[in-house]
């Protein structure tokens, strides 16, 4: 799992690639973290028998949704450092509005989720499947922070 956020956080600096070469590097990369991932929410969640197909269906519904949100926040990141050195307070302010717009949008997925998870499947398979998505959640975002360039201080 730590391998595929690292390499994450290393499409943040594809901006000397071609758009397209970028664009199936990200999808790569994230067939191969949807692999990982779910197999880690697997072995978290473990949904009984009785709810197992509810929870299955309601988790691949929700990453179809979550996959767009972070191909945006991906873009966006991507630009950001493209821009970095160069950014106007215009630019700023524009990357700042989606970046917490992408967030918001994230955070009220997964609280959807939670919540029709809850129903389907009860709280205890909830409960773990917010838990393990914001592990994950948590990881990505410090992997890609970490990705950002940050000014010299010297």
């Amino acid at each position: 799992m730590r391998t595929s956020l690292l390499i994450l956080a290393l499409l943040l600096y594809l901006g000397s690639v071609s758009a397209q070469s970028a664009k199936e590097e990200m999808d790569y990369i994230q067939s191969i973290f949807g692999m990982e991932k779910k197999a880690l929410v697997a072995e978290v969640v473990l949904p009984d028998e009785a709810t197992k197909s509810a929870f299955w269906t309601l988790y691949d519904s929700y990453e179809t949704k979550r996959k767009e949100l972070g191909q945006k926040r991906l873009e966006l990141l991507m630009t950001y450092s493209e821009k970095y050195e160069d950014l106007t307070d215009k630019q700023a302010a524009h990357f700042l509005k989606q970046a917490l717009t992408i967030k918001q949008q994230h955070d009220k997925l997964l609280n959807t989720y939670v919540k029709k998870v809850n129903k389907a499947s009860g709280p205890v398979t909830a409960m773990r499947f917010h838990q393990v998505e914001m592990y994950i959640l948590s990881e990505i975002r410090l992997a890609l922070a970490g990705g950002l360039p940050f000014p010299d201080t010297h």
